[in-house]
């Protein structure tokens, strides 16, 4: 059965005895259309099954009140709550979110800000994918006059509005609290050092060991998707170690439990032979037993002046707006794994 052909504006001038011109008038409600052609109109449209061409409409108005949000995966906490928040503030000035994800994929992410560009978004908000070292895609976007927000991920080189947290002050917090527990040859399951974020992790990790006086050891940074399975893994080789060490710095949750997971099978006790911290506040690091310690990154807050400063670059077009490089203030929130070994 062949597919029903889309009913079109003619279609309901046709009905009517109308022209096209004054059936769009009367659906974009143009007052010089009298309140019963409206209605006569709108009637003939939800007969007809009349879907109206958003993208042939944005073309003509130049303004799709669409904003394009790529997030690396829907599963995460931290993207989840940033994006409703976003979603929230931006539904209150008349835009529609359309979420992606890239599931860490460069090849996919590329995909999406094709299909967005396609739909003729107003402005993207991105957190880069694991995989992302070209810049190319987000220059595409730069290039046709977008507004580009980037948050959590990001990198300087495109100098865009950013938004996130201190991640080198952040990792030399969690190395604080590990040595302050008596910890003395601390790992860290950290992201790949091309992305900023995670760069700035593994610097903030080491200027901490050699503040406190503590040796810099290449075995035990290990770099990885900081997926669940990446933490068994990494957990795994470190084990394997000839000393290994009693102390774990995930640069992620889901690696922190997948650590865990490994620990416990091993019968390693948590905190008492191995403390144990995350990255993200992910609602399972409460529940597990031990409860994870982890980082609070305000992810509301994130979401909340990311929508903002896209509303303002959107509000201000024409007008050379500083690049706005916000920067939050991250919380540890210490729990069972980590506290009095």
């Amino acid at each position: 059965m062949g597919n029903k052909k889309k009913s079109t504006i003619k279609d309901i001038a046709n009905v009517l005895g109308i022209t096209p011109s004054a059936v769009s008038k009367a659906l974009n409600n143009n007052p010089r259309i009298s309140e019963k052609t409206k209605i006569a109109v709108q009637q003939v449209a939800k007969n007809l099954n009349y879907q109206p061409n958003h993208l042939a409409s944005a073309l003509r108005k130049g303004k799709s009140n669409l904003v394009g949000v790529i997030i690396p995966r829907a599963n995460s906490n931290f993207f989840s709550s940033v994006v409703e928040k976003m979603e929230e503030v931006l539904n209150s000035h008349g835009y529609n979110v359309i979420m992606t994800q890239s599931n860490e994929s460069y090849e996919k992410e590329c995909r999406n800000i094709d299909a967005l560009l396609y739909t003729q978004v107003d402005g993207v908000i991105a957190s880069m994918a694991n995989e992302t070292v070209e810049l190319e895609y987000y220059q595409k976007i730069k290039s046709k006059g977008i507004p580009l927000i980037l948050f959590d991920r990001g990198e300087n080189d495109l100098e865009v509005d950013y938004v996130g947290i201190d991640d080198y002050m952040t990792s030399q917090m969690v190395v604080k609290h590990l040595v302050e527990q008596g910890c003395k040859r601390i790992a860290h399951i950290a992201g790949f050092q091309h992305s900023r974020i995670y760069k700035n992790r593994i610097r903030g990790y080491k200027d901490a060991l050699v503040e406190f006086d503590l040796p810099i050891s290449k075995d035990l940074i290990i770099e990885s998707n900081l997926g669940i399975d990446d933490g068994r893994r990494s957990m795994k080789k470190l084990l394997e170690l000839p000393i290994r060490p009693d102390a774990i710095y995930a640069a992620g949750d889901w690696a922190a439990l997948g650590a865990l997971q490994v620990l416990k099978e091993v019968g390693i006790k948590v905190p008492e032979e191995m403390a144990l911290v995350g990255f993200s506040n992910e609602p399972f690091t409460s529940f597990v037993s031990p409860p994870i310690s982890t980082i609070n990154q305000h992810n509301s807050e994130i979401g909340r002046i990311t929508a903002e400063t896209f509303l303002d670059r959107m509000e201000n077009p024409s007008k050379e707006v500083t690049l706005n490089k916000i920067i939050l203030e991250a919380e540890l929130i210490i729990r069972q794994s980590s506290k009095n070994k």
